[in-house]
């Protein structure tokens, strides 16, 4: 099954969001990622938070009280992990997370490291960037101006290879806290491979 968690933070455009709506068993919009969701035209299947950055608690009202999961804001778990969880546990396999791009520092590398635990997201858009895990092969088309950057998840031992990127993965001795950072695309068609371990690739678009 696919899911997908509307967060806080800067996002992808309304186009964007409706687009990686397509095809998802279930939608998750947490706290103010309910803003990001309806101005793309969606009504998440559940809201969830603690609903304090939330512009209107007004907007909560269009939905069945049994849709919406309202914690208090002191609690151990962070809007987007309780949206993520909430997603595995209805069965997802495959989730992917619009938003948590920008704000504070601390609560992008709590988004970035769900990503290391079992299980985990797939895939991350936020207003610039396009993140995803890669554990096999994975094929995309970049832009010149584009940076792409690889860091090293789990345990490994890793290895990778790639094409079409300025500097190789292949001669990478990669270790935990290892990471190739600023690649660029040489070519339009970029392939990076993981021959062993899985890696976060993440894709910096240059905005117009």
């Amino acid at each position: 099954m696919k899911g997908l968690a509307f967060i806080g933070g800067e996002g992808p455009d309304d186009e964007l969001c409706a687009g990686l709506a397509v095809g998802a068993d279930l939608v998750v919009a947490a706290d103010s990622g309910l803003v990001r969701a309806e101005n793309a035209g969606l009504r998440p299947d559940w809201i969830i938070g603690d609903m304090d950055s939330l512009d209107s608690q007004a907007r909560l009202g269009a939905y069945p009280p049994s849709r919406v999961m309202r914690f208090p804001p002191d609690k151990d778990f962070t809007d987007t992990e309780l949206a993520v969880g909430l997603l595995f546990e209805k069965g997802c396999d495959d989730v992917t997370l619009a938003g948590g791009g920008g704000g504070r520092l601390d609560h992008v590398l709590a988004i970035a490291a769900l990503f290391e635990r079992e299980p985990y997201p797939l895939r991350w858009f936020t207003a610039r960037e396009e993140i995803y895990v890669v554990s096999d092969e994975f094929h995309f088309n970049a832009r010149k101006t584009d940076i792409v950057s690889v860091f090293p998840l789990g345990n490994g031992p890793w290895k990778a290879q790639s094409n079409g990127l300025k500097w190789p993965l292949a001669p990478v001795a990669w270790k935990r806290g290892f990471f190739g950072l600023s690649n660029v695309a040489e070519t339009g068609a970029v392939t990076i491979k993981a021959l062993s371990g899985r890696f976060l690739v993440l894709i910096t678009r240059d905005l117009p």
